[in-house]
C-alpha cells in the first residue's frame, strides 16, 4: 500500500500543528520551510482539513492555522479522509472493474486490505503520534532548523 503524497503532506503537516500549538497560530510559511512542503500544496491542502472541521484559522498578523479540536481526537484516517484521499490497494479504485468492467480473482483481497489500513490509521491520532520520543525529538530538531534560518547574520 502507498500513500499519495496529498495523503501523506496533510497527515505530516497536521502533526506538524500538534507538535507547534504551543505557538499559538502556526504559518502555513513556517510549516513549509519544517517540512519542505510547498507552500501553495499546503494551501491547498489546508482548504479542504478546514472544511472538514479539523484546522481553523486566525486572521491578522500572528496569524496561521490551530487544530480545531483536541490532538487525541483526531486520527490519521480522518486526516487523510478530509483531503480526499483513499487508501485503496486494488488495482481498480475499488470500483470492481479490474477486468474491463468484471472483478478480477484478488480484488477482495486487495479491497480487505484498503479495509484493514484504513482500520489500523483509523487507531492513530495524532496525539499519539506527538507523545513518541522519536517525533518529539524529530520537530525540535525542525524548529532549531527553523530558528537558526531565521538569525540575521551580520554584515561585514
Amino acid at each position: 500500500m502507498r500513500l499519495t503524497t496529498k495523503g501523506r503532506y496533510a497527515v505530516t503537516a497536521m502533526l506538524d500543528l500538534t507538535m507547534n500549538a504551543d505557538a499559538g497560530p502556526i504559518s502555513l510559511a513556517d510549516i513549509s520551510r519544517r517540512q519542505e512542503i510547498s507552500l501553495s500544496y499546503l494551501e491547498q491542502l489546508f482548504a479542504r482539513l478546514r472544511r472538514s472541521g479539523l484546522v481553523d484559522s486566525v486572521r491578522g498578523p500572528g496569524g496561521g492555522y490551530l487544530l480545531a479540536m483536541a490532538p487525541e481526537t483526531i486520527t490519521v484516517a480522518r486526516v487523510i479522509d478530509a483531503v480526499n484521499e483513499s487508501v485503496d490497494t486494488t488495482r481498480c479504485g475499488g470500483l470492481s472493474d479490474c477486468q474491463q468492467g468484471d472483478i478480477c480473482l484478488t480484488h477482495h483481497l486487495w479491497s480487505e486490505l484498503s479495509e484493514q489500513i484504513h482500520g489500523f490509521l483509523d487507531g492513530v491520532t495524532l496525539g499519539q503520534l506527538a507523545s513518541r520520543e522519536e517525533i518529539q525529538h524529530i520537530a525540535g530538531r525542525q524548529r532549531r532548523r527553523l530558528d537558526d534560518d531565521q538569525i540575521p547574520t551580520a554584515s561585514p
